[in-house]
């Protein structure tokens, strides 16, 4: 998905990129979604937040300042998704990973999903507790060639999303390449603003597994 958020002073306004499932009954009502939120400024630095919930265990936020003005023009946000890890990625650059960790305990997304975008009112929590200006309304996200890769939600045989005839299931996908974890490794080292295993890592076993 290719993105532009709005220009103007957009403080408290997020613009949102996600996969989202239904509240499955079986599961009690619980759903899985993987985000991408832009919280919007008087002007930058821009700060993007990702987000992982599976079977509504969520508070896995990460915060990234972004290399580059994202209301100028368009960028590519993606995602890959398989049974091994979730990756984020911002013009093909990994910023984010998700390892598969569920036979250790720890929830991972399995549910079919659909992709859902929006603009919304994230005061004040992303704010730092300040009003939006609704002067400068309204408020204009972008977003252009939307390009999806995946197995049909209304397959009723779940595991043959997991074939290894899926390009995105081939083991090259399983994790980084050498080039991609040098490329991981830098953002992280360089942008990374807020890491939810540094802070509340004692909630999610996730955080204490190596």
């Amino acid at each position: 998905m290719r993105i532009k958020i709005p220009t103007k002073d957009s403080l408290g306004v997020v613009t949102a990129f996600y996969l989202t499932s239904k509240a499955f009954a079986h599961l009690g009502g619980k759903h899985d979604e993987i985000d991408f939120e832009f919280l919007g400024n008087k002007g930058g630095p821009y700060t993007l937040q990702t987000n992982v919930f599976a079977s509504d265990e969520g508070g896995r936020e990460q915060r990234h300042s972004l290399w580059f003005d994202p209301t100028i023009d368009f960028h590519t946000y993606g995602i890959l998704w398989n049974q091994h890890q979730i990756v984020f990625y911002v013009d093909e650059t990994p910023i984010r990973i998700f390892k598969n960790k569920s036979n250790k305990g720890v929830s991972f997304p399995s549910n079919q999903m659909h992709v859902t975008v929006s603009i919304w009112n994230g005061e004040p929590w992303a704010s730092n507790g300040k009003k939006i200006d609704w002067k400068q309304a309204p408020f204009l996200a972008q977003f252009q060639m939307f390009n999806i890769h995946g197995c049909q939600s209304h397959n009723p045989r779940k595991y043959d999303c997991y074939s290894p005839h899926l390009w995105w299931n081939g083991m090259k996908y399983w994790e980084l390449n050498p080039q991609q974890q040098r490329e991981y490794e830098d953002v992280r080292r360089i942008h990374l603003l807020y890491d939810y295993c540094s802070d509340r890592g004692q909630l999610h076993k996730e955080c204490q597994i190596r």
